[in-house]
C-alpha cells in the first residue's frame, strides 16, 4: 500500500553510506518520500532507522543494482509503497582502483556492472513508470574523472564517462515526455570511498594541493567536499528551479578540474 498520498516519490540508490545517504536525507528533509536502495541491507537500515527518526518518510529496499531481477523488483516495491515515482537518483557507485594494463577482468565488470549498467537498469526501470505520467527527473551521481583522466582509475572513469553518456542519451528521447535526466559530477569528497584511497595521514593533504606526479591540480578552494555538497546540487536538479535544465552535468568539485 502506498504511505502517502501526497508527497512526491523519489527512489535513492548507494543510500546507505556517503553521497547516497546525504541525498536521501535532504530529499527527505525536503519532503518527498524516499525509497532507498542499497545491497548493504544492514547499512540501509540503520541510515533509513536515523532518517525517520528525524521525521523522514523513508522505506529501505535493498537490492542490487546489477542484478535485472533485483532492480524490477526493487522499483515495483518502491512504486507499492510511495506510488509511482517522481524522482530517481542513481548515486551507487563502486571503485577498483589499479593502472589500466594491470587491471582484472573481475576489476573492470565489476566497475561497469554498478556504475554503468545499475545506471541503465535503475534508469530504465524508473523511466518506464514516469512516461505514462509525462513527468519526473533523473540525476547520476558520476564523477569528474568522467572527463578527466586520472591514474589508477581508468575503470572508474570510463565506467563514469559510459553513465554520463547513457543519461544525456536518456534525457533526449524523453524530454518531450516532460522528463528532465542531469548529472552531478563531483570531485573529492569526504566520504568512505575517497578515504579508502589514501595509504596514510598524507592523504588529505595531497588531495587538497595536487601531486605532480600524478597531473593532479589538487583543489582550488582548499577544501574537500561534503556529500551535502552534492547532494544540495542534486537537489537542485531535481526541483521546479531546475525545470529547463536538462542532459547537464553540474560539477562540484571545488575547481579540481579547472571549470573543464
Amino acid at each position: 500500500m502506498q504511505s502517502t498520498d501526497s508527497a512526491p516519490a523519489a527512489i535513492v540508490t548507494g543510500a546507505a553510506s556517503g553521497i547516497g545517504a546525504a541525498v536521501a536525507r535532504t530529499l527527505a528533509e525536503r519532503g518527498m518520500a524516499v525509497a532507498a536502495v542499497d545491497r548493504d541491507a544492514r547499512r540501509l537500515r540503520e541510515c533509513a532507522e536515523k532518517i525517520a527518526a528525524d521525521g523522514g518518510t523513508i522505506h529501505p529496499v535493498p537490492a542490487d543494482v546489477s542484478d535485472p531481477a533485483e532492480v524490477e523488483a526493487a522499483v515495483a516495491e518502491a512504486a507499492e509503497l510511495l506510488g509511482p515515482p517522481d524522482y530517481l537518483v542513481n548515486a551507487a557507485g563502486i571503485l577498483r582502483l589499479g593502472a589500466a594494463v594491470e587491471l582484472t577482468d573481475q576489476d573492470w565488470s565489476a566497475t561497469f556492472a554498478v556504475n554503468a549498467t545499475g545506471v541503465f537498469l535503475m534508469s530504465r526501470a524508473v523511466v518506464r513508470r514516469m512516461l505514462p505520467r509525462r513527468r519526473g527527473a533523473v540525476v547520476t551521481v558520476v564523477s569528474n574523472a568522467a572527463g578527466t583522466a586520472r591514474s589508477q582509475m581508468s575503470a572508474y572513469a570510463a565506467s563514469k564517462a559510459a553513465a554520463e553518456s547513457y543519461t544525456k542519451c536518456l534525457g533526449l528521447e524523453v524530454a518531450e515526455h516532460g522528463i528532465r535526466c542531469n548529472l552531478v559530477a563531483p570531485g573529492s569528497t569526504d566520504t568512505p570511498m575517497l578515504r579508502a584511497m589514501w595509504s596514510d595521514e598524507s592523504g588529505e593533504a595531497s588531495t587538497l594541493h595536487g601531486n605532480l606526479g600524478a597531473y593532479k591540480v589538487g583543489i582550488p578552494l582548499r577544501k574537500l567536499g561534503r556529500p551535502q555538497d552534492v547532494a544540495d546540487a542534486v537537489a537542485f536538479l531535481l526541483s521546479d528551479q531546475a525545470s529547463h535544465i536538462t542532459m547537464h552535468t553540474l560539477t562540484v568539485d571545488g575547481g579540481a578540474t579547472l571549470g573543464v
